[in-house]
């Protein structure tokens, strides 16, 4: 099948539809280019101190912050949040939803021996796990969106009066409409749906998590000063981060919110997201040798779409017909090991070049 070639028509105007790092499109590479000269700049300094409040100001307005949340930054991705949180957050016990790859993550970073053992509800791939009501905990923690298998949850509170509500939303945030007054942490790496590199943290958090980070850097407990919450915070208030983050991320994310908040807020890039994983899902319906991994339809994720094929689809050979096309990155998360694809529809994807990937991969299993 080397001779495999794909007419114009589906060829797609960008060919990049992991779920790892999104698609960045060429405008924020220009706004990249254009802000060349701050490369290099201290982070202590007026300009880059200026591109961290003009994000943090962006951010709330487009999550429509109530009154008392700020926006936090961090050194680190969500790896490093999870164990500032076990530091930081987590006062005593927490409950968490497992229900894929990155949920589970959390889990072990809370299982830090000053903490009790957490309570872990476990749910199968491709499910959404629940809490059980009765969970003895004060922070509970869940993804909004599991990256692994294209599962995603509903954003809201739970736990008794005092606990907070903290939400994993790597994948799901600027791409996903939620109500932020159901958390109190809403937290994401900006490598997806804003469309950025790593080595940073953002996190929406409430006046009661912030009260508690104070309380607990008050305690007397150790806490590395690079793990530290209450240090993020107030370097935050600072529009600046502990250690020099990459300036190159922050103006590919200041670039990508620009946009969705000129397109239309976090309406615009919920409703782009639900029409482009909505053509999947309805492709899969169609025929008789896909389907949609996760059962449950409101479960299904409007930025991460996991489809199964039956035995006649060889979905490993489909993948490979199709990079060799220039389309690429649509296979699923290594450690599920299905015969499956698995497509990102973040806000920077052309829902048109979804439909082009479809008629893509139907002409690949074809070719077969």
């Amino acid at each position: 099948m080397s001779d495999f070639r794909l007419p114009p028509e589906l060829i797609p105007t960008d060919g990049r539809f992991g779920c790892g790092p999104s698609k960045v499109r060429s405008e924020q590479i220009d706004h990249l280019i254009a802000h060349a000269h701050l490369l290099g700049t201290s982070h202590r300094q007026p300009p880059i101190r200026a591109l961290v409040g003009q994000i943090r100001e962006g951010l709330a307005d487009l999550y429509r912050l109530p009154s008392g949340y700020e926006v936090v930054l961090g050194n680190g991705g969500s790896t490093a949040f999870w164990d500032a949180a076990a530091f930081s957050l987590i006062d005593s016990r927490s409950a968490h939803l497992a229900f894929g790859e990155f949920g589970q993550k959390f889990v072990t970073a809370a299982s830090a021996p000053w903490l009790s053992a957490p309570i872990v509800n476990t749910g199968a791939a491709g499910e959404v796990s629940q809490f059980t009501g009765d969970e003895d905990a004060d922070v509970f923690a869940y993804p909004h969106n599991e990256t692994s298998t294209g599962a995603m949850s509903s954003v809201r509170r739970h736990g008794a009066s005092g606990a907070l509500t903290v939400v994993d939303a790597t994948s799901a945030a600027g791409g996903i409409d939620i109500d932020v007054r159901e958390t109190d942490v809403y937290y994401f790496a900006p490598q997806k749906n804003f469309a950025s590199d790593g080595g940073l943290w953002i996190a929406l958090m409430s006046p009661a998590a912030l009260e508690r980070i104070e309380r607990i850097a008050s305690s007397g407990r150790y806490i590395p000063e690079f793990l530290s919450l209450g240090v993020a915070v107030e370097n935050s208030r600072l529009d600046q981060t502990l250690n020099t983050p990459a300036i190159a991320t922050l103006l590919l994310m200041d670039a990508q919110l620009q946009w969705i908040r000129d397109s239309g807020g976090l309406s615009w890039a919920d409703m782009r997201t639900r029409d482009s994983s909505r053509r999947i899902y309805d492709w899969a319906e169609r025929r008789s040798d896909a389907s949609a991994f996760v059962a449950v339809p409101e479960h299904r994720s409007q930025v991460v779409a996991t489809i199964d094929f039956d035995e006649t689809v060889d979905a490993a050979k489909v993948s490979a017909l199709l990079r060799a096309n220039g389309i690429v990155d649509i296979d699923p998360y290594r450690k599920l090991g299905r015969n499956q694809l698995r497509i990102a529809t973040f806000t920077a994807i052309e829902p048109d070049d979804v439909t082009r990937l479809l008629g893509a991969i139907e002409l690949a299993i074809a070719a077969l």
